[in-house]
């Protein structure tokens, strides 16, 4: 069997400048953040980014390694709007392609069923269509509708962040909202999946959670151990998103809001740095999950 284990720096160095890349998660959850801080310290630039975006997209955009934004929103929740997102856009320094949330999924599974496009009637009579030049087509049946054609998103790489892996990359999403991440996996040439916890062959140690495996192991290119891998984003059921960070975090971007700065404070030399300077895993492991 293929032994998938990589760390977060061999990942990087299989990226290259000008990939498009799908970030897992959604907003401030289960976000691939310790592998978003490794690109974050690379010389990576130019990359096409899409999301259902959090800190993650605010991150890469204040450092200046987005050159265009494929999104359906980009918040903390609580703090609807990224700041560091919101600067970025509002300086006219990327270029996006803003859709809504369901337009956003059709365009990952059509990627994934290898489709140029899947048609649909979300946004119709809206203005993203027009926006984003998304073109219409015409059922070929009795009704003859109009919907718009949502082309396809396709990846070259996929970054995921997972509650459990094994070394072939196995893994179980727990928690309420996976959401899309099964979709980012399929778009995508190569998935790479940070995992909370890598164990060695999942069927022997855990068969009781057969149902959590919620894509192939054939669509997962390496696994990466990263224990508190999403903060300060939340991973369920193991600890809830970090709200003091998130609130420093949109501090710092109060003018002048210079990212260089305050870089350090939010991404760290090393892996290791940047969780010992937010108090360890036990600090982590400690954060309360969200009530809805």
């Amino acid at each position: 069997m293929l032994d998938k284990r990589m760390t977060a720096q061999d990942v990087v160095g299989q990226l290259s400048d000008g990939m498009t890349i799908g970030i897992g998660g959604w907003g401030p959850r289960r976000k691939p953040m310790a592998l978003v801080r490794a690109i974050m310290r690379s010389d990576l630039k130019d990359l096409t980014i899409v999301a259902y975006g959090g800190a993650d997209v605010g991150m890469l955009c204040a450092a200046g390694k987005v050159r265009k934004l494929i999104f359906a929103f980009v918040s903390l929740d609580a703090i609807p709007l990224e700041p560091w997102f919101r600067k970025a856009r509002e300086a006219g320094q990327i270029e996006v392609l803003e859709l809504d949330e369901g337009m956003f999924q059709w365009g990952l599974k059509a990627a994934a069923f290898g489709l140029p496009f899947l048609p649909t009637r979300v946004g119709l009579g809206t203005d993203l269509a027009e926006l984003g030049g998304l073109k219409t087509v015409q059922s070929p049946y009795a009704d003859a509708e109009t919907l718009i054609a949502m082309p396809a998103l396709k990846l070259d790489v996929a970054l995921l962040h997972v509650n459990r892996s094994d070394w072939r990359g196995n893994v179980h999403l727990f928690g309420p909202d996976p959401y899309y991440d099964e979709w980012f996996a399929k778009a995508a040439t190569k998935t790479y999946a940070s995992t909370e916890e890598l164990v060695d062959r999942m069927e022997d140690h855990y068969p009781q959670d057969a149902h959590y495996n919620v894509f192939e192991r054939c669509f997962v290119s390496g696994v990466i151990h990263a224990p508190c891998g999403a903060h300060p984003s939340s991973m369920p059921p193991a600890y809830g998103w970090d709200m003091k960070a998130f609130k420093s975090y949109a501090d710092a971007a109060r003018e002048p809001g210079d990212w260089a700065t305050v870089a350090d404070r939010f991404v760290g030399a090393t892996e290791a740095a940047y969780l010992d300077s937010i108090g360890g895993k036990e600090a982590v492991a400690a954060l309360p999950l969200p009530i809805f």
